[in-house]
């Protein structure tokens, strides 16, 4: 059998006019050539690699650079692709899986159901056997989740789930827990309520990010627009989705007219003619795809993380006039295989705004074309960009997009807004952003934010940082709201450690297959041990760092951008990373492996004492790790003897009986804090609002 992993239906055929571009690719260890015949066009497929302009249906031309050297030799694939051309469009075999008595599916049915927005799962703290459930993941652009949605999510998580909401790096939800026989019950009730699953996972575009504020400002609207538009533009159409959960029964909006337009546009050879997946054809594309749209300054989307990072350019009057494209991030790597690696977006160019979908798209099938097919681990964009550098990169695109990249505007510098707090939309209306701890919403806060939201009909918003926005609120509503919240535990972010507040960490166990060791249910120990250390060594509590924890180094909580990451190892084993920085702009170099978790103090106490007492001013410590290098951070963790006795200068004594301070510390219990620090908390609190002049 001969398949194409571009075009439909299409065969390599021996032709004198057929001219094959080359290319050395991605080289592996034993330096053989990475090569592909997976771009054939036939009949009305338009070649932009050609110098002809004819379009005789007779002529095949090679789209793509990667080509066999010998034809005759089949090009290596992955046995994911494999799946994905026998399956109809990511229908079979998935649709007979999901109708046997058996509580999980097959191999090839778990990897297509990925598309769907689900993962296969089982509890692996259980022993004696294996517990099937699967993961449902929401697609909602911008973080958007209407009141219809989050009461329908919240329910389902009570009916069907394990009883809590996640909220995700990427603005979604999780919900956790579902087994075989309900998945369509929970899917077709998603999508009844104006929600979908549809490309949360799979070889396709992933979830677009955009700031979760929701300001009444053109930049921020426009930005929020662009988003919607990128996910609808890259949305499936074979129409599988449906099939599979609601029997055919589209329930869709209506589509911009210049989404509909960009999508049909076949100008410059991009789409499969006739194909049920005009973008995407029957293989969709080599891995996962990851987009992020924002404003200046606004890096709330960790942008540089993502295949493509689009900014909106306004001009003096702030109208929006076009967009800084970047391309290239990625976060995924695997242990011990050099060759892979994280990395961050680099500037392809400026294009105006009526252009940026045309942009888009040319990117994509840049990727459908020439991304790796052979090796999963290497399919990423990210590979192909390090692989041909980025100025073929750029001239490649330009080819399918049209035209030739602007150069980039100047921007101004990137820094994290996490949007926590009350704040004015610019409408008459506020939002409010509330600290979720790793994104997990449970227990009493659940019951209360379900209450807030339905009592008061208001919408919300996901954060890339996992929090939450309710939004549109009256600002006669504040004070009740405020007061509710503060009940549950949700405290406004005065009131929340400062290491909590930017600190991430995906699920890991015991859910995750490829989880290595613990992340969200570690993270809570391993804050307060950094809390602790920042006290023994002096460090004041309002002092703070980026720390990010995966339980495996896939990096689906961006570990390798934060200024402490934490990666999964090996059983309660942590590999360190260092040098990322606050606004998420500069990427994290690996500082020790395999640091057993009873052993991190070893470590983290020579570098935060070598930062209070060496820092510049207002220097981060990830700014510190990378100015000293790790050479000398090594030399000063190896040598290390112990905190000076002197070194603790912001130590209080607070507590003069033992009453007061088992009073103190059952408090602080509840919310996850030693005893010091709540009182301390307290005190500078009240120091704040007497400051202010009232009372808080």
């Amino acid at each position: 059998m001969s398949a194409s992993i571009g075009a439909a239906n299409t065969s390599v055929v021996k032709d004198p006019k057929l001219h094959f571009k080359t290319f050395n690719g991605l080289n592996n260890n034993n330096n053989t050539c990475y090569s592909s015949t997976y771009s054939l066009l036939l009949d009305k497929r338009i070649s932009p690699f050609s110098s002809s302009s004819s379009s005789s249906p007779a002529s095949i031309r090679a789209v793509s650079t990667p080509v066999k050297k010998e034809a005759s030799v089949e090009t290596k694939r992955s046995k994911v692709e494999i799946f994905k051309e026998q399956s109809n469009y990511i229908r079979y075999p998935l649709n007979e899986e999901l109708l046997t008595d058996a509580p999980n599916i097959n191999e090839a049915a778990t990897q297509l159901i990925k598309f769907h927005g689900s993962y296969q799962q089982y509890d692996r703290d259980e022993r004696g056997g294996r517990s099937y459930s699967f993961m449902l993941r929401t697609k909602n652009p911008c973080g958007k989740v209407s009141n219809q949605l989050y009461l329908a999510m919240d329910d389902l998580a009570d009916q069907f789930g394990i009883g809590t909401l996640r909220l995700t790096t990427r603005q979604t939800f999780q919900l956790h827990g579902v087994i075989k026989k309900n998945l369509k019950t929970v899917m077709s009730t998603i999508i009844k309520n104006m929600g979908s699953t549809l490309g949360a996972c799979g070889d396709l575009n992933r979830n677009v990010l955009a700031p979760a504020a929701p300001y009444m400002r053109k930049d921020y609207l426009f930005a929020q627009e662009t988003a919607d538009n990128i996910a609808a533009l890259l949305t499936p159409q074979s129409g599988f989705y449906y099939d599979m959960w609601v029997d055919g029964e589209q329930f869709m909006t209506a589509e911009p007219p210049e989404v509909v337009k960009a999508r049909n546009d076949n100008s410059h050879g991009t789409n499969f003619p006739d194909s049920a997946e005009p973008i995407y054809g029957t293989q969709f594309l080599p891995r996962k795809f990851k987009i992020a749209v924002t404003v200046p300054t606004d890096n709330s989307v960790d942008l540089f993380t993502n295949d493509i990072g689009v900014v909106v350019v306004t001009d003096d009057n702030g109208e929006p006039q076009g967009f800084n494209i970047y391309v290239g991030g990625g976060m995924g790597r695997t242990h011990r295989v050099e060759t892979t690696f994280p990395r961050l977006a680099e500037p392809l160019g400026y294009v105006p705004k009526e252009d940026i979908l045309y942009a888009v798209k040319a990117i994509v099938v840049t990727q459908r074309e020439n991304g790796r097919r052979d090796d999963r681990r290497y399919s990423r964009m990210k590979y192909l960009i390090d692989s041909w550098g980025i100025e073929k990169f750029r001239s490649v695109v330009e080819q399918y997009y049209g035209k030739k990249f602007e150069s980039p505007r100047e921007l101004p510098e990137w820094e994290f807004k996490s949007y926590l707090g009350w704040h004015e939309q610019g409408d008459g209306r506020l939002f409010c952003g509330l600290h979720v701890d790793s994104g997990r919403v449970k227990g009493v806060a659940k019951k209360t934010l379900r209450e807030i939201i339905e009592k008061y009909n208001l919408n919300v918003r996901i954060t890339p940082n996992q929090n939450i926005v309710l939004c549109d609120i009256r600002p006669s509503w504040k004070r009740p709201i405020t007061v509710a919240l503060a009940q549950s535990g949700l405290l406004p972010p005065t009131y929340v450690d400062p290491l909590n507040i930017t600190a991430m960490a995906c699920p890991a166990l015991p859910l995750c297959p490829l989880a290595i060791t613990e992340a969200e249910r570690g993270i809570p120990d391993l804050l307060k041990r950094v809390r602790s250390v920042f006290e023994k060594v002096g460090l004041p509590y309002n002092e703070s760092i980026v720390v990010r924890v995966t339980g495996c180094p896939n990096g689906c909580a961006r570990p390798y951008m934060a200024e402490l990451g934490l990666v999964g190892d090996g059983p309660n084993s942590y590999q360190i990373w260092l040098g990322g920085t606050p606004a998420q702009t500069s990427l994290a170099r690996t500082f020790m492996n395999k640091v057993k978790i009873q052993d991190l103090e070893k470590v983290f106490e020579p570098l935060f004492y070598s930062w209070r007492m060496k820092r510049k001013s207002k220097e981060s410590f990830g700014d510190f790790t990378n100015r000293v290098g790790f050479e000398k951070l090594e030399e000063i963790v190896g040598k290390w003897e112990g905190v000076p006795k002197s070194s603790s200068r912001y130590y209080l004594k607070l507590f003069t009986d033992k009453e007061t301070y088992e009073a103190v510390d059952a408090l602080a219990r509840v919310e996850n804090k030693s005893a010091h620090q709540l009182a301390i908390e307290v005190i500078r609190n009240y120091a704040a609002s007497q400051q202010n002049g009232k009372s808080q």
